[in-house]
């Protein structure tokens, strides 16, 4: 596949590698906070998280993936995950800096 390949062109191995695939690992937002402040303190370049397009994710993308998680076991377009994960992580990185944005 194509994209695969640019994916792949565009990883360094200095990268870790965080694939956003149905069948990965669910958390709740505050697990999410809590292991990706975890993951920061990688000796790692750059976190990447890798979204699939309409077209599914190929094998050489999944081999590469150091980690993956799922937003929902439900399948989404492409384009909405891209909106629903960013507004998690902003989540996140509010939930990380103390911010009131978050509610339990």
């Amino acid at each position: 596949m194509k994209e695969g390949k640019k994916v792949i062109q565009s990883i360094s191995i200095d990268d870790y590698v965080i694939l956003l695939d149905e069948k990965g690992k669910e958390f709740r937002t505050v697990e999410f906070s809590e292991w990706l402040g975890k993951i920061f303190m990688l000796p790692k370049k750059r976190i990447v998280f890798v979204i699939g397009g309409p077209w599914g994710i190929s094998e050489e993308v999944f081999s590469r993936a150091d980690f993956r998680m799922s937003l929902s076991k439900m399948t989404f377009p492409h384009q909405l995950v891209r909106l629903l994960f960013l507004e998690q992580l902003y989540r996140v990185f509010t939930i990380i800096k103390g911010d009131p944005y978050h509610h339990e």
